[in-house]
Parts: structure tokens; C-alpha cells; sequence
């Protein structure tokens, strides 16, 4: 089996220094949830074994909401596939996919309500999306409880 070489030393560099948590699409889009009112936690665990956060979570409601970069995720539509290092960096983006996969399936599994959106994408669309499922989710909590006090 060929091994696969990491970045340089420099390369490795640059991209350490790239944000992982709160990015600015991560910001833009939790602006505009406070801002319509929403209350929300950032970088929550939502899997303990194996480790997965969330960026921004409901854990009341449980609704994980994950903001994707265009490149470690693999955008189809803004992705670019570096040609240094290409087969490192293909690997390693197709394991991010692979994660995000498996992320989506055990919380769908745990009944969560996962919901994904690209880098690119609007923060003013993503945060209507998310504020109608958390809208949803309030609606049948409150629901579930009418008629559950016993009369006397």
C-alpha cells in the first residue's frame, strides 16, 4: 500500500491556522438567529462516542445545525481539488464527507434533527430554515402536552 505523504511544512502551516470553529459563516448565520430571538448553544457535543460537535445545537429540541466549509467538506460546487499534495488532500476530504455521513446518521438514529448547510449559502435563508424546524419542534412539544394534565 503507497503512503501517503502530509503537506509541507509549510502548507501544514497555513492550514493550522485556518478557523475551525466560528467561522465567518458560522458568525453571520448565529447573528442572524439572535437577532429573530433565538437562543441556541455553540460548538455542543451532540455524540459523545465517537466525539461530534455541532456548531450550533437546540439540545432542548434536539436540532444540530452544522455549517460546512466549502473546501474540507468537499462542496460540489466551490470546491477546489489542490494539486499539490492532491491524493493527501482528496483522502482527507473524503474522510470529512465520510464523517459528516455517519455524524447525520447516528443523530437521525439518536432522533435528532440534523441540518447542514454549505459555507456559501445565505445566512439569512439558513437561519429562516433553522428558525421554521425549531418553530416546528416548539409546535409539538406544545402539542404533546395538551391534554396530558388529568382532571379531577
Amino acid at each position: 500500500m503507497a503512503r501517503i505523504l502530509s503537506s509541507s511544512p509549510e502548507a501544514s502551516r497555513r492550514m493550522a491556522k485556518v478557523r475551525q470553529k466560528s467561522t465567518g459563516a458560522e458568525v453571520a448565520v448565529r447573528r442572524e438567529l439572535y437577532r429573530r430571538g433565538l437562543r441556541y448553544r455553540v460548538d455542543f457535543v451532540v455524540l459523545k462516542k465517537p466525539r461530534r460537535v455541532a456548531d450550533i445545537a437546540f439540545p432542548g429540541r434536539r436540532i444540530a445545525v452544522f455549517i460546512d466549509g466549502c473546501f474540507w467538506h468537499g462542496c460540489l460546487e466551490h470546491a477546489t481539488w489542490p494539486k499539490q499534495n492532491a491524493e493527501f488532500w482528496r483522502q482527507k476530504i473524503e474522510s470529512n464527507r465520510h464523517r459528516d455521513a455517519d455524524t447525520c446518521s447516528r443523530l437521525l438514529d439518536a432522533g435528532w434533527t440534523v441540518l447542514r448547510f454549505w459555507e456559501h449559502q445565505s445566512p439569512i435563508d439558513a437561519a429562516e430554515t433553522i428558525a421554521q424546524t425549531v418553530g416546528k419542534a416548539n409546535a409539538r412539544r406544545c402539542t404533546s402536552t395538551v391534554g396530558a394534565h388529568k382532571k379531577n
